[in-house]
């Protein structure tokens, strides 16, 4: 590909510039994962020479360090603690303690039954007593065995666990050396009231984002290395469900089951998978660029001076904000529905003979659903690009009415190319959120009408990413095939959207504009 001087790059007019930036990001790929190798490889070896560093210092401290740092490495804590600093003492003591407790009761059975996910399953135990004089009443109790849902759960915080212990542990190491090298000087250590203070005061940045680092530790880390382990198992119902059941490690027996033709026991999962991805890829270029357009389009006719009633027509247009799409969505389905009200509207005025099939055909579905979505999303466009517009310098129109430009060239050469350039993060944002736009396909159509060939998939004509796997746990309880499809999803928008951003000209040429 030809390399454009910058001279040659500002000539390009927008629609040049944003095909020049695409077909360079392809033809740089190679380059790019060339990079990222090397990247990567330097990444190890920065790792492997850290972990080296660190174990070389932890061992030249144990064996340079005073008895109470020796015992600090069998007794977190001990060595602050004897140094005068009781509140670090005794926070780096009972995170031991409870480490220990957690560790006998809890983690070290979980963590051994990992590789297995359990052996005992529930069962059923006759159990019979005599009753007089010669017969017996027999009764059967129902015993719970291991449960494999738990054992993956606290194996995955066990093994989060392990490695906050050893964090600690290590910085516990550090703390007693520091300590050595301040008496060695002769300088006093900061006591427990010194610390507090600190937490508030040079530290307080530290303090503030301790609680949401736990809160994504808990809520989004996990829970996403959980559902990744979920995908090599094969958790589903009813032969594989807890806690009467047990499930096992496939390894990755799940992605050739979507991935491949092979679709043993009438799955169909990969069908599926490429029907979805090609409807859940129109459905987003639909879903935001007619709310997107369409959105500017209000958005110029309202703020279009001489308008009379702005704030009428915007606060007319709000109201479908401020109404739950929960209601108004379920509503709106009812209105289509065979014997809703449209339909009855259109056979009383003789438009039509039978029922239109808005929601029974494939092609009917689609088509209304992506109508309906219009419906609810311009009123946010409209609220969002007025506020653009409105930044929009004035002399810039008067300028090009000066020079003769017409509406239509004011728009295609000013408010078009501006406003693209301003909300460009946002149509990427958007495009992936329609991708997961869940509301508006479940409530609406449920994802139907179903698949003929492959309805054992569950899936349907609508379907989206984000429905098939909620209909996949809700209705078929296949959680197995709902994280691998998690996996997919997750993959395939992370590299739309950096292919995206990367060609994007509002975050690549923020100078562009002028």
């Amino acid at each position: 590909m030809k390399t454009l001087t910058d001279l040659e790059y500002l000539k390009l007019n927008k629609f040049q510039k944003f095909w020049h930036n695409f077909v360079r990001f392809f033809a740089r790929i190679p380059h790019k994962f060339v990079n990222l190798f090397k990247k990567i490889g330097r990444g190890f070896k920065k790792f492997g020479v850290g972990i080296w560093n660190s174990l070389k210092d932890i061992v030249l401290t144990f064996v340079h360090g005073d008895w109470k740092t020796k015992v600090s490495y069998f007794v977190m804590g001990f060595g602050n603690a004897a140094r005068g600093q009781i509140l670090r003492g005794v926070m780096f003591f009972l995170l031991e303690a409870v480490f220990v407790v957690y560790m006998i009761f809890v983690g070290a059975p979980n963590l051994a039954n990992l590789g297995s996910l359990g052996t005992v399953e529930s069962s059923d135990i006759k159990e019979c007593v005599p009753v007089p004089p010669f017969g017996q009443k027999c009764t059967l109790r129902h015993v719970y065995g291991e449960n494999s849902f738990m054992i993956l759960l606290f194996g995955v915080l066990t093994i989060f666990f392990i490695i906050a212990l050893i964090y600690t542990w290590r910085l516990n190491i550090k703390q007693n050396k520091i300590a050595e090298e301040i008496l060695a000087t002769g300088k006093p250590l900061k006591s427990g009231k010194q610390d507090v203070q600190s937490l508030v005061d040079d530290q307080f940045h530290k303090t503030l984002l301790s609680l949401p680092l736990l809160g994504i530790l808990i809520f989004t880390v996990m829970p996403t290395f959980f559902m990744i382990l979920i995908a090599f198992t094969n958790y589903s119902g009813p032969d594989h469900m807890p806690p009467d059941k047990l499930f096992d490690w496939v390894g990755f027996r799940n992605f050739g089951q979507l991935f491949s033709w092979d679709n043993s026991g009438g799955q169909f999962f990969s069908a599926a998978l490429g029907s979805i991805l090609v409807w859940t890829l129109i459905w987003a270029f639909f879903a935001t660029f007619t709310n997107y357009f369409l959105g500017m389009l209000v958005a110029l006719a309202i703020n279009k001076k001489g308008i009379k009633g702005k704030k009428i027509f915007r606060g007319v247009l709000v109201l479908t904000i401020a109404i739950p799409q929960f209601i108004s969505l379920l509503y709106i389905s009812k209105m289509f529905a065979r014997d809703g009200v449209i339909n009855t509207l259109f056979k009383d005025w003789g438009w039509i003979s039978s029922p239109l099939p808005f929601f029974e055909d494939k092609w009917w579905a689609r088509i209304t659903v992506i109508f309906i979505n219009i419906w609810i999303g311009i009123p946010y466009l409209m609220l969002m690009i007025s506020g653009v517009l409105m930044n929009i310098p004035a002399d810039l129109y008067e300028s090009s009415r000066v020079d003769g430009a017409n509406p239509w060239q004011q728009y295609t050469k000013i408010t078009l190319p501006y406003t693209l350039f301003v909300t460009g993060p946002y149509l990427l944002t958007s495009f992936t959120g329609n991708m997961n736009n869940f509301n508006v396909i479940y409530l609406l159509t449920g994802g139907g009408p179903k698949y003929g060939d492959i309805a054992n998939a569950n899936a349907g004509h609508t379907d989206l990413f984000i429905t098939w796997i909620f209909k996949l746990i809700d209705e078929k309880q296949n959680f197995y095939m709902a994280s691998v499809i998690g996996i997919f999803v997750f993959v395939f928008i992370a590299f739309i959207s950096v292919i995206v951003y990367n060609i994007m000209p509002s975050v690549k040429n923020e100078e562009d504009f002028q």
